[in-house]
């Protein structure tokens, strides 16, 4: 079906490149904040036509690369936006980040091409299984970076809950399969209308398959009541003396409001990342603030800590007696944000990060641990960056009863960074089956249920506070019993089936 008679007619090569970029920034439409999905399969099937008309070699190379320089080009666009928070001494750098980055990404998508280019019987089938291996090997290669995953398309429409069963790469990789049978179906001669057929089919079956597994609603009558705290503190003030008193009183103020009519007093309150502007060995007087503004009520809070050089990224838990009950310390960190990379070699460039302890960055905490809330239950802490990956919040100890992230979106302005990190905290909840609660600086803060719904949120650039009953975990999905470890077999045994059938061929 997906054979070597599905061909595309040669373009002229000087056009192939563009027509690469325009067919992924099309691509990255499906992605929030535009959530245009339909426009994102087309520009999928789009790209996969370029392929079919490619000649092997540098050419195949060349459209897989344009393609991701698109796509990535625009989901990535808000990159610049770290930059551009002391513009006079980094902003120079934003378009070099932006270039490289997309351009770094893309040779993952140039390399499952050329790959794909080289199997003479099933081009097509070659190209799905290598392009599905290229984005995992980008969510796990060096720290990995699984954002805008191309199986994200789907976040605003029910498929996206097949991600309980087979995760963000299973996603990825029927996505692709439909765009393949859809491409072979614009390519091959009628009467054969087995790939369109096939394409239809599975698209049907995922909308279907999605409303299947979305649960109902649920109950929250007797659920205890969580509050989000939004500050609203733009990054270029976070830090700055003139403000920072501000932004904490507002926080507390925020903290100590009493609740809305006909709702309960907070049984939690979470603060979002770095709230507390001092280090947290000198937080004594602050903590105290905080727990009367608490009210007995257990507080969650972003801090830093450390010192000697050693500084962590940190979260605590302050109990309804305002006893220091636990401490997390962030453990999967932002390379050149919060810690560099070889760092002695750019330091002779004077490049530092961009994090406040930016010469040698953050140290890493041990790894994923839960937090124990008594009679709210046990959450699986999430320090911004962490929320996206999988991988991460499948290696909790346990199975918690909820997420709970906190983070500073400041960093990634007011576009489509900040929608596209809440959409994937949205897929981390579908995947465990777990409420997830998510306090954000700038927004969007939300209370998300397990099947990914929104709610109670608060929008972008808004300071408030969001209170809401806290959601009940749904059942254990297939995704948080095996994690990727299904799809990657998948892809091996794939992979290597193309090869061997390729091989025997040029035999």
């Amino acid at each position: 079906m997906l054979a070597d008679q599905a061909v595309a007619p040669p373009l002229i090569r000087w056009v192939r490149l563009p027509l690469a970029i325009v067919c992924g920034a099309i691509m990255a439409l499906g992605l929030a904040p535009y959530d245009l999905w339909y426009l994102g399969l087309s520009g999928l099937i789009a790209a996969f036509w370029l392929f079919a008309s490619a000649p092997k070699g540098l050419y195949a190379v060349g459209t897989g690369w344009g393609v991701g320089l698109g796509y990535f080009g625009v989901s990535l666009g808000w990159i610049v936006e770290p930059f551009m928070v002391d513009a006079a001494v980094t902003g120079w750098m934003a378009p070099f980040a932006l270039f490289g980055m997309a351009g770094g990404l893309a040779l993952f998508w140039g390399l499952a091409f050329w790959g794909a280019a080289h199997q003479s019987r099933y081009p097509l089938a070659a190209l799905v299984f290598l392009w599905a291996a290229a984005e995992f090997a980008r969510a796990y290669v060096f720290t990995g970076f699984p954002w805008a995953l191309v199986g994200y398309i789907w976040t605003s429409v029910s498929p996206i809950q097949l991600a309980s069963v087979m995760g963000p790469h299973g996603m990825t990789l029927v996505t692709l399969i439909f765009a393949a049978c859809a491409t072979a179906g614009l390519l091959t001669k009628r009467p054969n209308t087995r790939p369109s057929i096939a394409a239809i089919t599975l698209l049907a079956a995922l909308f279907l398959g999605g409303t299947w597994l979305t649960p109902p609603l649920q109950d929250l009558s007797d659920r205890p009541t969580v509050r989000l705290i939004q500050p609203n503190a733009p990054q270029h003030e976070k830090w700055d003396p003139r403000f920072v008193k501000m932004f904490f009183d507002r926080q507390l103020s925020l903290t100590e409001a009493a609740p809305e009519p006909n709702q309960r007093k907070p049984d939690l309150i979470v603060w979002p990342e770095t709230a507390v502007p001092v280090m947290l060995e000198r937080s004594e007087d602050a903590r105290r603030i905080m727990t009367l503004s608490a009210q007995g009520a257990h507080l969650v809070a972003g801090i830093q800590r450390g010192s000697a050089g050693t500084y962590f990224n940190s979260l605590i838990l302050l109990d309804s007696t305002g006893a220091l009950a636990q401490i997390y310390d962030k453990h999967h960190l932002v390379p050149f944000g919060e810690y560099m990379p070889a760092a002695a070699i750019f330091q002779r460039w004077n490049i530092a990060g961009l994090a406040a302890r930016a010469d040698g960055g953050y140290t890493p905490g041990p790894g994923p641990e839960l937090l124990d809330l008594g009679a709210l239950g046990r959450a699986l802490p999430l320090i911004c960056y962490e929320a996206v990956f999988p991988q991460d919040v499948y290696r909790s100890p346990s199975r918690p009863d909820f997420l709970l992230q906190i983070t500073n979106d400041a960093w990634f302005g007011k576009w489509s960074g900040p929608y596209q990190h809440l959409a994937q905290a949205r897929v981390r909840a579908i995947e465990q089956g777990l409420p997830m609660l998510r306090s954000a600086n700038t927004g969007v803060s939300a209370v998300i249920d397990g099947a990914g719904r929104i709610l109670a949120d608060l929008d972008l650039g808004v300071a408030g506070k969001v209170d809401s009953p806290l959601p009940p975990p749904l059942r254990v999905t297939l995704y948080s019993r095996f994690g990727d470890f299904p799809i990657f077999l998948l892809l091996v045994l794939g992979c290597l089936c193309l090869f061997w059938t390729g091989r025997r061929v040029s035999d």
